[in-house]
């Protein structure tokens, strides 16, 4: 579904990304790990299309979406769940969710029902300000209105950031239903253990570079990802 090939982004003069490439298959969860700093982040906005390439091409199906705008990604179905959620605090969480809509002509009522399938809390929470949830709700609200542009891949960054064991638990599900019904999913994440868990494929970035690549399952059996990432 998605291809990155040598893809190079700078931020003035430094390099944070140094010629990385690698694929997201259809319907698959694949996950990207290291350090703050390795280029995690930056990867996601390059494909989202919140900063712009120093060179290399991103590619979804056959299209070429290399430094396209924001606005046109997300009509070509990508969207993006952001670190930190950064929901409308002072909107009522149906608001919020409509907001995550806006590019649709369509009916979106089937949708939201979805979400509230997805989410019984936040059917429950309907009209309550976004900024009065809890951490983990607020995580709720912003993978749901991410979902409501129906997107074909949607991209995370640290879904799990500030949440308790047991929440992080409930969003990791919550992932692998979404990728069940046909949703792809690109997933930073620091808490290794759990994303190599639900990850199909995975990638290692270590200042800017793929350092290691494999299955889920192989990395959580390598020596080096062990000793670096799973504290074992």
């Amino acid at each position: 579904m998605l291809k990155v090939d040598k893809l190079r982004v700078h931020y003035g003069v430094i390099e944070a990304v140094k010629g990385i490439s690698f694929e997201v298959p259809e319907k698959s969860i694949v996950t990207l790990i290291g350090a703050n700093g390795a280029g995690k982040s930056t990867t996601l906005r390059a494909i989202s299309g919140l900063v712009k390439p120093t060179s290399g091409t991103i590619t979804l199906g056959a299209q070429d979406i290399t430094r396209r705008d924001p606005t046109y990604i997300v009509s070509r179905g990508i969207t993006m769940v952001p670190e930190g959620r950064r929901i409308f605090p002072n909107l009522t969480v149906l608001e919020n969710l409509k907001i995550g809509a806006y590019l649709r002509t369509d009916r979106i009522a089937g949708d939201i029902e979805w979400v509230y399938d997805l989410f019984p809390r936040l059917k429950e929470r309907s009209w309550q300000a976004g900024g009065t949830l809890s951490g983990g709700e607020q995580q709720m609200l912003a993978v749901g209105r991410a979902l409501m542009s129906r997107p074909k891949l949607m991209m995370m960054d640290e879904p799990s950031l500030g949440l308790a064991p047991l929440i992080v638990r409930d969003i990791f599900s919550i992932i692998h239903q979404i990728r069940d019904q046909g949703v792809t999913i690109l997933l930073i994440e620091q808490n290794a253990n759990m994303a190599l868990h639900a990850a199909d494929y995975a990638y290692v970035l270590k200042t800017g570079e793929i350092s290691e690549s494999g299955t889920g399952k192989e990395l959580l059996e390598s020596p080096s990802v062990k000793d670096a990432y799973l504290g074992t």
